[in-house]
């Protein structure tokens, strides 16, 4: 029965509905992406689920194909202007990592050893492409039991960085609500900007409404993409991302175009399909014999990106409730940054205009403190230091 593709759906998707129901009802103090993941290694370790029961389903490669017009909506989510605002949120997601990655090397190597510590910075840094980069060398120069100490880190560092970034983005959600109360709240961009200003000819102009038309252009814009990132060294997320960001400007897309194209909550909820599937490869002999290390690891990384981020915060004048869970992302990305901003902001509106308030606030720097560590530092932090083992 479980090998039916829409039975095994079906439970896959029971347990995402089950994270979104207990993030509602804690007001967003539990994580839905975790609920979800700790909930598919739990029922995957007792048996319950089959260990196949991802590819039974066939929606997490599904999942895999459209995470490029998924960030390609998200370029178009966030204005140039606000963009360039932004480098505030780079710097501080780049300062988390640099300290929790002298941390990570210094310590772990007094404890345990160098090539332990390489193993563990990386994924710490970003995640899956930082995993790849980092398996691959260790498998090269022989030490390939140490790959599972990179994996397991990638599996469970959201366990730490979620619900630690969810409630001090929950602090400073609360902040935010009492400036709009005393009315010294002054929003990064403007509802035109976000939200665009060419409804009336929209609608007049059958060709400009049509929901295919509009998703076929966010598919090629995200094909573009993919090949650019195949030929260039530049990953291809942030091809996909900048895409987004200049199509908007130059109006190719409209603000928001995959929720334009009655698209987005099916697009994120396959995507949580491949977050969830990330943990499908630990197994709990794995995770016992390796976890002294990779929970230090991840303490220790978690505890230096908070530092960072505080740290930086304080230096570029930002509340550090505001910057530290930008240095956060680091632990989680996409689509975890995303679903954060939008927990959040649905627990402590009052209202749907201060939900939108709150999240175009949140969303920006996680976006783009996201994309800074997990697609482009990780990536670079691990390929320097596996070539000095």
């Amino acid at each position: 029965m479980l090998s039916n593709p829409l039975i095994a759906t079906v439970l896959i998707f029971a347990l995402i509905a089950f994270g979104e129901w207990l993030s509602i009802k804690s007001r967003a103090r539990v994580p839905m992406l975790l609920t979800a993941m700790v909930g598919f290694l739990v029922l995957s370790w007792t048996g319950i689920f089959p260990s196949d029961i991802m590819e039974k389903s066939t929606l997490g490669a599904l999942g895999a194909i459209l995470i490029g017009p998924a960030i390609l909506h998200m370029g178009t989510m966030i204005p140039f202007s606000l963009l360039k605002s932004q480098i505030k949120a780079v710097l501080i997601a780049l300062g988390g990592l640099v300290v929790s990655g002298a941390l990570i090397l210094v310590i772990i190597s007094l404890i345990f050893d160098y090539p332990t510590a390489v193993a563990g910075v990386g994924p710490v840094s970003g995640g899956i492409i930082a995993l790849i980069v980092t398996s691959e060398k260790l498998t090269e120069i022989g030490l390939s039991s140490l790959v599972v100490i990179p994996a397991l880190v990638v599996a469970f560092q959201g366990v730490l960085g979620m619900p630690l970034a969810l409630n001090i983005m929950r602090r400073y959600a609360l902040r935010l609500q009492k400036d709009i109360d005393n009315g010294t709240f002054v929003p990064m961009a403007t509802e035109e900007e976000l939200n665009g200003t060419d409804q009336v000819e929209e609608k007049s102009n059958p060709l400009k409404s049509s929901a295919t038309l509009k998703l076929f252009f966010v598919f090629v814009g995200a094909a573009i993409g993919i090949t650019l990132g195949e030929i260039t060294p530049i990953h291809y997320t942030l091809w996909c991302l900048a895409i987004g960001v200049v199509g908007l400007k130059l109006k190719l897309f409209e603000p928001k175009a995959l929720e334009k194209s009655n698209s987005f909550t099916l697009t994120m909820i396959v995507i949580i399909f491949v977050a969830v599937g990330s943990m499908a490869g630990v197994t709990p002999q794995e995770a016992v014999n390796n976890l002294p290390s990779v929970l230090l690891i991840l303490l220790i990384g978690t505890f230096g990106l908070s530092l960072g981020g505080y740290v930086m915060s304080k230096v570029f004048k930002w509340h550090p409730y505001k910057g530290m869970p930008v240095a956060l992302t680091a632990l989680f990305g996409f689509p975890g940054d995303y679903i954060l901003c939008e927990e959040v902001s649905r627990s402590i509106a009052r209202n749907k205009k201060e939900e939108k308030l709150i999240f175009n606030e949140l969303l920006a720097p996680m976006l783009i403190g996201g994309f800074t560590t997990v697609t482009v530092a990780s990536v670079v932090i691990a390929g320097i230091l596996v070539g000095t083992l």
